[in-house]
């Protein structure tokens, strides 16, 4: 008990001295880098909502546009400062506050079978992906991020664990690249296999939650074929956001094993893990009010896109085509067999 109480007063000094760390910037030197990737991300925003792009996930508009930007632009120094804190502190804020989107008491709604079969589907589809990148050679970094993105909620699973295994801005822009592309497919064509595979409404609405990456994609395919499907397909994605949380911490788990050695799970949690999840039981106590609360995640998205800015203006074309096609085969594999894992699940439990 008294090296338990130990590990925890450990921990809360590391998470103040991370709080510290944060509020500890001068904010003169970041300013400016700062600055273009807020520029950056504002414009992707616009695009995002006054064009045809809107079935694209704005966090790429925002990632494709840096790297235009970052490769076609000599960036000064300067801008250096600033670009580095919007990768790191500005994201490591932003996954804090996506716990404010996330209701337990809604999950719970979807039922034990129902939870069971998110849970099954996803965890072995993560696993099932880190052996195939393992297979294909693949650095097990973006092998990670595209369990991730595939498994639990795309391009925001991506950027939550890139913030603890702290990999390439190839590998995180590459990442979501491929699981963006795919689950725009899965919202074209989900739509058309329900009356192929006499799929009713319930049992359609959870295999989108289960197998499409992106929340709004669950919604854009699910609501296609009735409103049912589309209530299911929304509670059911909540269920494998939630999942986030063991996975993140998993890796951070792995990460202090192998640069410090073994060591209690505890003490390799990251703290702003733990500002995730107090996010979580702040909003399921309903401790923010709803307009408040809305406002907040509006300017949340803003910070994820200013991000994805400053990633994509740290990312090289040099060292992208580096990467090569076989992620993208071992993204499609992933989505592939998440796809078919769920649906059998879903019918074995006559769900």
């Amino acid at each position: 008990m008294a090296n338990f109480n130990t590990r925890i007063k450990h921990l809360s000094q590391g998470v103040e001295h991370k709080l510290r760390q944060v509020l500890e910037v001068n904010f003169l030197i970041v300013l400016p880098g700062f600055l273009l990737s807020g520029l950056i991300a504002c414009l992707s925003l616009i695009v995002y909502r006054q064009s045809f792009l809107h079935f694209l996930n704005p966090l790429l508009i925002a990632a494709i546009s840096g790297i235009i930007i970052g490769n076609t632009v000599r960036i000064p120094r300067l801008y250096q400062p600033g670009i580095k804190f919007s990768m790191k502190r500005i994201l490591r804020l932003s996954v804090i506050l996506l716990g404010l989107k996330l209701s337990i008491s809604e999950v719970l709604t979807l039922g034990g079978t129902g939870l069971i079969i998110i849970i099954l589907s996803s965890i072995s589809t993560f696993y099932l992906t880190c052996w195939l990148g393992q297979r294909f050679r693949i650095n097990h970094k973006l092998t990670h991020l595209i369990a991730a993105g595939t498994s639990i909620c795309g391009a925001s699973a991506i950027i939550a664990t890139n913030a603890v295994i702290d990999g390439t801005e190839e590998d995180n822009t590459y990442a979501i690249a491929l699981i963006t592309g795919l689950g725009t497919m899965a919202m074209v064509f989900y739509p058309m296999i329900p009356n192929l595979l006499h799929l009713s409404p319930q049992v359609f609405g959870l295999w989108c939650g289960a197998s499409i990456h992106e929340v709004a994609q669950v919604v854009a395919a699910a609501f296609q074929h009735s409103a049912v499907s589309g209530e299911l397909a929304t509670i059911s994605k909540l269920s494998r956001v939630l999942l986030i949380i063991p996975v993140i911490t998993l890796l951070g788990y792995q990460q202090r094993k192998t640069r410090f050695g073994v060591d209690g799970l505890l003490s390799s949690v990251p703290w702003f893990v733990l500002a995730f999840m107090l996010m979580i039981v702040v909003n399921n106590l309903s401790l923010i009010p709803g307009t408040f609360k809305s406002s907040i995640l509006s300017w949340n998205e803003l910070l994820l896109c200013v991000s994805m800015a400053a990633m994509g203006l740290e990312t090289k074309f040099k060292k992208l085509s580096r990467i090569g096609l076989t992620p993208l085969f071992l993204a499609i594999s992933s989505w592939l067999f998440l796809s078919f894992i769920s649906l059998s699940l879903i019918r074995f439990a006559a769900f």
